[in-house]
């Protein structure tokens, strides 16, 4: 594997863009070392799969600099990872967010509400997952069918939009529904919120906090969610 000794600008930090850097263990071992060999003193980011992460490889990634990871985990419920095709499970997901934490790398998460086959309360089966990974990053979506995807061939016929809007007010709500779904675009981008607000109240109040904050406004927003059609 060759490198380049110098980087011809002043760089900080490198985003691997492939969809799973982790995915290939031996090819990911070798940048690794290469990199602490020739002492890049250079932060790192990736995206990874939670099925292609151990304890040894994350710490051989933070020792060459890496930062923080991300995971397209999607959902907090098996049976909906399986109809997705995610062929991962939540306790991988549960497993790798807690080597990153242990190891000290930071670890983002991605998650779409309201994939078709969910309910109520396979959303909020997710919302509950999501909100309690130990997670530096976390995002919630609706499911957006770009054509040619495997989601866009299951809605075939079924969508009564094709256009992609992102409200300019709500930052934590990406897109509008774009197809009849089971549970109300309304009762989703609840959820959205609810999971985002759970979530940042367990990041900044702690374990003691969240249990004393986090979990009232858990439960009270359980019954809100449960009352929205």
């Amino acid at each position: 594997m060759k490198l380049k000794r110098q980087f011809p600008w002043a760089i900080n930090r490198i985003w691997f863009a492939d969809d799973c850097f982790t995915l290939n263990r031996h090819s990911l071992i070798e940048v690794c070392d290469e990199i602490i060999k020739r002492k890049l003193r250079i932060g790192w980011e990736c995206l990874s799969r939670v099925d292609t992460l151990d304890s040894e490889t994350a710490a051989k990634m933070k020792k060459a600099g890496c930062i923080r990871m991300f995971f397209g985990i999607e959902s907090g419920n098996d049976s909906i990872l399986k109809i997705m095709n995610k062929q991962i499970t939540t306790k991988q997901a549960q497993i790798a967010t807690r080597i990153c934490k242990k190891i000290g790398i930071k670890a983002g998460a991605f998650f779409i509400l309201g994939y078709p086959g969910e309910n109520a309360q396979t959303i909020l089966n997710t919302v509950k997952f999501a909100s309690s990974l130990p997670l530096d990053y976390l995002s919630f979506t609706l499911p957006y069918p770009i054509p040619g995807t495997p989601l866009f061939e299951r809605l075939n016929g079924r969508l009564f939009s094709d256009e992609w809007e992102e409200p300019k007010n709500i930052q934590m709500v990406k897109h509008k529904l774009l197809f009849d779904s089971q549970v109300s675009e309304l009762k989703i981008k609840f959820a959205i919120l609810k999971g985002m607000l759970q979530f940042y109240v367990r990041k900044y109040s702690g374990e003691r906090g969240d249990r004393v904050i986090g979990r009232p406004i858990e439960l009270v927003t359980d019954k809100i969610y449960e009352k929205i059609t």
